[in-house]
């Protein structure tokens, strides 16, 4: 077993990854249905995904189709009503909430945040999975801390409250949050929201280096096919609850997948640099 962390005291308190063959996510054929006006609405229908550490996974596809219900199901949010979710190998519906804590940190898409807290107060949530019952942030927990917030960019934001930010900004705290939370998953739904395009990349960057130095593993809702393109590994496309194609960037990103799936007419380019597919609508008439 390869040890990630200890606790802050540093005695014992050791989270333990798999062996580099046991995906860090495995979720098996899993089905969401929930009820609207009385009728049963089926939100996923027998998904199932992997994704292990060092890879960043791009889950895309039109609104609706039910990504955000897959990230709250991996995470026990919603419970499925079939299918199994592991987290490091293990079956997650065993763990407690602190066990799968210290597995899995998640940005949601809207997060309900303190207004009157710190962006610092804020970050330092993340460290709470970490801690024992009434025990106080220690040094470890004040680097780890430091190093989210220099990583994106809200430093300077600290002192200041959650009530005074930007969409961006805010959105910037739950990354660092999530980063301070210092597990080997991540699972981001729409991290990118509300960003300008410099911070957008800087994230999904951010994310690419955890994957490849530290073999972190990241599931990622990203609406933009093309920055999904350039900086994911692979892409899982969800249409009505099912998936629809994965792949690399070039295997998904095929003109009439996205014709069907988004009911969109697009072109699809390859970069001059990276080689990876451009999405561009078509242009009128064509």
């Amino acid at each position: 077993m390869r040890l990630l962390s200890r606790g802050p005291a540093g005695e014992g308190r050791v989270v333990a990854l798999p062996d580099s063959d046991v995906p860090l996510l495995a979720a098996r054929g899993l089905s969401v249905t929930y009820r609207h006006s009385g009728r049963p609405i089926t939100a996923l229908r027998g998904v199932s995904l992997v994704v292990s550490g060092g890879e960043l996974v791009g889950l895309i596809g039109p609104n609706g189709s039910g990504k955000s219900t897959l990230v709250r199901a991996v995470t026990g949010v919603l419970h499925p009503g079939a299918g199994q979710v592991r987290l490091l190998g293990v079956e997650a519906g065993s763990l407690s909430q602190r066990q799968r804590a210290l597995r899995v940190a998640v940005v949601p898409q809207n997060p309900a945040l303190p207004d009157a807290f710190t962006a610092l107060e804020v970050v330092l949530m993340g460290r709470t999975p970490h801690l024992r019952l009434l025990e106080n942030e220690g040094r470890r927990d004040l680097k780890a801390v430091s190093r989210a917030m220099r990583a994106t960019d809200t430093m300077e934001l600290a002192d200041r409250r959650i009530g005074e930010l930007s969409g961006g900004e805010r959105q910037r705290v739950v990354l660092a949050r999530a980063l301070a939370q210092e597990t080997p998953l991540l699972l981001l739904d729409e991290p990118t929201a509300h960003l300008d395009i410099g911070h957008q990349a800087s994230v999904l960057e951010l994310m690419r280096r955890l994957c490849l130095q530290q073999k972190r593993g990241v599931l990622a809702v990203v609406h933009d096919l093309t920055l999904a393109a350039q900086f994911c590994d692979r892409l899982v496309m969800l249409s009505h609850g099912e998936i629809a194609a994965q792949g690399t960037a070039a295997q998904v990103l095929q003109a009439p997948v996205i014709q069907q799936v988004y009911g969109a007419s697009v072109q699809v380019l390859v970069h001059p640099e990276t080689g990876r597919p451009v999405v561009a609508p078509s242009a009128p008439g064509e």
